[in-house]
């Protein structure tokens, strides 16, 4: 077993447990913000058949030769037709059909000009403008060509994908399933939210915060029973959940006191332990093991703890897990806007406000305190700061390297 091993290898080792996810076909309303597991082409032409881009008449760019206000030339309107219907007959010399955006050219006709440039005839319409041929002409797959790849396998689906897919007749799409994420908090001084809180209780935020962010990153979260501190019931627990997981994550317990019982429950089960302790702070009592084939990370029961090593070690994993990139972390160098005077013995992330301006990226501390178990830190935190071990402080202007939240 691996103990007090650096963040990097942490994640690496993690990396390697990652699964290809079994896939499903949806209905299209229902994809927003889903995975493709296909490669998809267009069925049909879009649009699907030459139409006007305007209002007003189709007719044969020829005969509109030499028309203006002052001399205009009449035109017999022989039909009418509006969107989502079409005319059988043929516009020849000397003709036009009134038309409305969207509907079809139809046949005989090379242009459309529009209402306001003719005096909007019902029978017989003057036309005040010279067109040539294929003006304000739509053509059938003007914009999407039959056959053509749309979308990649891969692509995250978002309102415009969809809305593209719509116009192509697509109903039904292939996507890969959301990750199943199991969450255990454990504890006996947990509560729920809701119940009176009595001395030596506190509420269970952890719950909250990490299914939150579980949702935020695209998958499902299964909520387990508060695990007390008890090895049968966490031994439970954990049984009871890894057939409908596809990972698992606990609070609290990962530590060394008396009652910090995940790992001897996780041992005592057979799981393979990858690593114990990780060198950052805070959340460096950090569990990672593999049992039944299924992953299971214990992070610590302090809020800020589990919230940031979930940042730092987990969220890259998720977004592997479900193939959507803009969820990994995002680092970028910012220059630091205030002042930390302790010094970091090992790699430590502090809670940040990340504010842009012209020249460069500023970073200042999070109000409040950056004590594990302190949450209200992070209520307008936007970023972590990663700073390196045997920093003895940070003094304003200083580069350094941030995790955009």
């Amino acid at each position: 077993m691996l103990q007090m091993i650096k963040l990097e290898e942490g994640q690496s080792i993690i990396s390697e447990y990652i699964k290809t996810l079994d896939e499903e076909v949806i209905n299209l309303i229902d994809s927003h913000e889903r995975v493709l597991a296909e490669d998809i082409y267009a069925p049909i032409n879009q649009p699907p058949f030459h139409r006007s881009p305007l209002d007003g008449y189709a007719l044969q760019g020829e005969d509109s030769k030499g028309a203006t206000i002052e001399s205009p030339v009449t035109l017999k309107v022989i039909d009418e037709i509006f969107a989502g219907e079409y005319t059988q007959k043929v516009v020849k010399k000397g003709e036009a059909v009134r038309i409305m955006t969207g509907a079809p050219i139809p046949e005989g006709a090379d242009c459309v000009i529009r209402q306001e440039d003719t005096d909007e005839g019902e029978s017989l319409a003057n036309i005040y403008k010279e067109l040539k041929a294929f003006d304000n002409y739509c053509y059938e797959g003007e914009d999407i060509k039959k056959g053509t790849l749309i979308i990649k396998k891969g692509s995250f689906l978002n309102h415009i994908k969809i809305g593209v897919l719509a116009s192509l007749g697509i109903d039904k799409v292939k996507v890969y399933k959301r990750p199943k994420v199991g969450l255990l908090t454990t504890g006996d001084e947990l509560i729920e939210v809701g119940q009176s809180l009595s001395t030596g209780k506190i509420y269970n935020s952890n719950l909250y915060t990490l299914s939150m962010r579980l949702k935020e990153l695209y998958t499902e979260p299964i909520i387990l029973n508060i695990g007390k501190d008890c090895q049968e019931e966490i031994e439970r627990e954990i049984k009871n959940s890894l057939d409908k997981v596809d990972l698992l994550i606990t609070t609290g317990g990962a530590s060394v006191g008396k009652k910090d019982l995940i790992k001897i429950v996780l041992e005592k089960m057979g799981a393979n332990i990858l690593f114990w302790k990780i060198d950052i702070k805070p959340g460096t009592h950090v569990l990672c093991s593999e049992l039944d084939k299924k992953l299971i990370i214990s992070l610590s029961g302090n809020p800020a703890a589990a919230s940031i090593t979930f940042e730092v070690l987990v969220r890259d994993y998720i977004s592997k897990l479900t193939n959507i990139n803009n969820i990994s972390l995002n680092r970028k160098t910012a220059y630091f806007n205030d002042e930390f005077n302790k010094e970091s013995i090992r790699r430590r992330f502090l809670r940040g406000i990340c504010t842009e301006t012209k020249e460069k990226t500023l970073v200042d501390l999070s109000n409040g305190t950056q004590s594990s178990g302190v949450l209200s830190s992070s209520l307008n935190c936007n970023c972590l700061i990663d700073i390196p071990a045997g920093t003895k402080g940070l003094k304003k202007g200083e580069k350094v390297e941030i995790i955009l939240l």
